[in-house]
């Protein structure tokens, strides 16, 4: 199976479908992540505050796969904030992958109380600019963290991560990316299961004759998201690759977009403070 890449501002390719590793166990991810490498995935998405890097690391090791053919992201914590302390945290990160480049490096989150973003920021673009990092982006960032991060540094993030789903589509965040030429990259795409079972998405499932989380999926893909859904189980891992069989039409994307209820499920970057010790 071919998963599509989208191409990031700076030209680096990544694979709209990704494999979240986000809560799983770090004694379940190395079997969860060959899993995923062995039903197409090609791009995997780790952090240091999941503590599970070193699963991920094994996996590819245990796969085999060439590593220019596997997309892989972590993440900077909000403990390891600074540009000194990014450097260094990069650096545990690289190692418990066991990778010597790493194709995509975000910040966790702004983390504004402590304000310290744009000094990590300049880390990550070290990072860049050493060749450790293919490219460099944020997650959780709003409009006006993005804005300085634009006034203050040199160079626009890629990537911006984030909670968007049918009930919460983020649309603020999500403009604003776009017009400054961010990527953006859905976390939770599926809204914790909330949107399985409404009417509009069951509808057009039954009708294509796939499951509501792959018309959910689907949607993503189609509005121009890099998605980067999560399942510990074999089949959905697979099912929720297997999208590029069928398309939405606009009357059923639209029906999509029209459950939009501001219903976040995650954190709020305006306040989300907590150290991911």
């Amino acid at each position: 199976m071919t998963v599509p890449a989208l191409t990031l501002d700076n030209g680096v390719q990544i694979p709209q479908v990704g494999f979240g590793v986000f809560q799983v166990p770090s004694e379940e991810t190395q079997r969860a992540v060959e899993t995923a490498l062995e039903a197409g995935y090609r791009h995997i998405d780790t952090a240091a505050a999941y503590r599970n890097e070193e699963g991920v690391g094994a996996a590819l090791r245990a796969v085999g796969l060439p590593r220019e053919d596997v997309f892989v992201t972590t993440k900077v914590r909000n403990k390891d904030h600074g540009l000194e302390e990014t450097l260094a945290a990069f650096d545990a990160s690289s190692r418990a992958l066991g990778l010597d480049v790493v194709d995509l490096y975000l910040i966790h989150w702004p983390v504004p109380s402590q304000d310290r973003y744009v000094e990590t920021w300049r880390a990550l673009e070290k990072l860049h600019a050493d060749g450790a990092v293919r490219a460099i982006g944020v997650s959780n960032f709003l409009p006006e963290h993005l804005e300085r991060l634009g006034a203050e540094t040199d160079v626009l993030p890629a990537v911006n991560q984030v909670e968007v789903h049918p009930g919460f589509q983020n649309r603020a965040v999500t403009e604003a990316s776009e017009r400054a030429g961010i990527a953006v990259e859905a976390y939770s795409p599926l809204g914790r299961g909330a949107a399985l079972d409404k009417p509009e998405v069951t509808r057009t499932a039954k009708g294509l004759g796939v499951t509501p989380a792959q018309v959910v999926l689907r949607w993503h893909l189609q509005r121009g998201r890099i998605v980067i859904p999560k399942s510990a189980t074999p089949e959905r891992i697979q099912q929720n690759i297997d999208l590029f069989g069928f398309e939405l039409d606009e009357d059923q994307l639209a029906a999509i977009d029209a459950l939009d209820a501001g219903e976040r499920t995650g954190w709020d970057p305006a306040t989300m403070d907590l150290p991911q010790a």
